[in-house]
């Protein structure tokens, strides 16, 4: 149960990401700097809480042992994730972005088969496949319908060629982010925690923000002083705070496929919080409907999600 307050939790913060991205289109913000200040400015701060740990030359020993599936995974799960998302985020609204994202929460339990968990046997140490956790992708995929009714009603008035660009790569990143996050805890192994797998995987992804930041230099130039501050607010709500929550809660639930695939679920709050934001602070309308059903649906979903997994710790 725990870890599903802590996944709630940090959809809360994650949420921010929707909104705040949105804001930064409406107000002229280019998606380039939207997705590599975030990386940007969470790198000092993410350093300052390892070192006060005391544990910063482990986390750079390992990274200096495996170098490349760093830079390969950390890319993927990071950047791969965060720059469609942005780009969705102009062309698209909000709900939109945050609704088609909860795709991960299928695409999470999809991945299980590509994992390997270690078994003794009499012939020695073996790799066996895990198999889909087919009761929590069936909970899942009754989440999923509930984000679909949400946005049920304002897809009926978007443009479908807008409708398409602001689809296509978020569901990029849905499959991108949970396999760069569950690649990396088995790269690591349990070696390092997870205030040192995110700082890790942040520097690991540097060279990606990097040529992303020349490549908008060249085409759109600096970001405006308004966009640099929300990308900064981004960075602590969403690159911080949210991203360590998620992954301590995936730590949390390693090596247990049902596990992940409930944390993973949690995301669907992200939804809710994104309406709320919306309407709080874009002038957004509050769902009725159709979308006040799906709202309705992914909280049944989700406390279907913990009583199935109270039911296994039990």
């Amino acid at each position: 149960m725990q870890v599903i307050l802590i996944g709630i939790l940090a959809s809360l913060f994650f949420s921010s990401t929707f909104i705040l991205n949105r804001a930064m289109d409406l107000s002229g913000g280019s998606w380039i700097w939207s997705a590599s200040l975030r990386y940007l400015f969470t790198v000092p701060f993410l350093l300052l809480i390892v070192m006060a740990r005391r544990n910063i030359q482990a986390l750079f020993d390992d990274m200096k042992d495996r170098p490349l599936e760093w830079f390969i995974w950390s890319s993927v799960g990071f950047g791969l994730f965060y720059a469609p998302l942005c780009f969705a985020a102009a062309y698209g609204p909000a709900w939109l972005v945050a609704g088609t994202w909860q795709f991960t929460i299928v695409a999470g339990s999809l991945l299980v088969p590509f994992f390997y968990k270690k078994i003794e046997t009499t012939n020695g140490i073996q790799r066996k496949r895990h198999k889909i956790p087919v009761r929590e992708l069936v909970t899942s995929v009754f989440i999923l319908i509930g984000v679909l009714l949400i946005q049920a009603r304002e897809t009926e008035n978007i443009d479908f060629a807008k409708l398409i660009i602001g689809i296509l790569p978020v569901l990029i990143a849905t499959f991108a982010y949970p396999l760069g996050n569950r690649k990396m805890m088995s790269i690591c192994e349990g070696r390092l925690d997870v205030y040192q797998r995110v700082l890790g995987m942040t520097i690991a992804s540097i060279p990606f923000w990097l040529l992303l930041s020349f490549y908008g230099m060249v085409t759109i130039g600096l970001p405006s002083s308004g966009q640099i501050i929300q990308s900064f607010i981004v960075a602590i709500f969403s690159g911080i705070i949210a991203t360590v929550l998620f992954f301590y809660a995936t730590d949390k639930a390693k090596g247990n496929p049902k596990k992940l695939a409930v944390v993973e679920a949690t995301q669907a709050g992200e939804v809710a919080f994104t309406v709320i934001g919306e309407v709080l602070f874009l002038g957004g309308l509050l769902p009725t409907g159709y979308p006040l059903m799906g709202i309705i649906i992914v909280i049944i979903g989700m406390i279907l999600h913990s009583v199935n997994l109270c039911e296994n710790e039990s």
